[in-house]
């Protein structure tokens, strides 16, 4: 089946945004592509949160916890916490983590997004959870002022 599945309208994404941070703390790590093991051999489907082949390497988000316990010995870097953004928005919607990203950038606020099937995640430092959260509930509580009013 394929179609558009999820919400389009930047308006209606920012202004119905709302979103959970994940308790655990989440890292990238990274392998050669010629080393064996793979970091999928030694983690659990469960304990990887995203994989992603690239020329370099494969890259892992898992927590640090899972890391630590499945494969101690392999380097990680960005120690962060996972913010889902609680809209269904469409894999083609235009501008949404953009806008948001924009905003983080301006705060300072480094975030690296992934993008789901059905939500969209935020990666960003421990220290600065709670100042992208201050970011994310303004940008949603100015998008509700400006939808209310037209």
């Amino acid at each position: 089946m394929s179609g558009n599945i999820g919400e389009t309208d930047l308006s209606v994404l920012l202004s119905t945004l709302h979103f959970t941070v994940h308790p655990k703390v989440f890292v990238f790590a990274t392998t050669p592509i010629d080393m064996s093991p793979s970091p999928q051999s030694k983690l659990p489907p469960s304990a990887i949160q995203m994989s992603f082949r690239e020329a370099e390497g494969t890259t892992v988000i898992t927590t640090l916890d899972d890391l630590k316990k499945y494969h101690p010995d392999l380097e990680y870097q960005f120690p962060c916490r996972m913010i889902t953004l609680q809209v269904h928005s469409s894999l083609e919607a235009i501008g949404f983590l953009a806008t948001v990203a924009s905003k983080l950038a301006y705060k300072g606020i480094s975030c690296n997004p992934v993008s789901g099937y059905y939500h969209d995640h935020l990666f960003v430092p421990v220290a600065m959870v709670d100042d992208a959260l201050e970011v994310l509930t303004k940008t949603a509580e100015d998008a509700k002022a400006r939808s209310t009013k037209e």
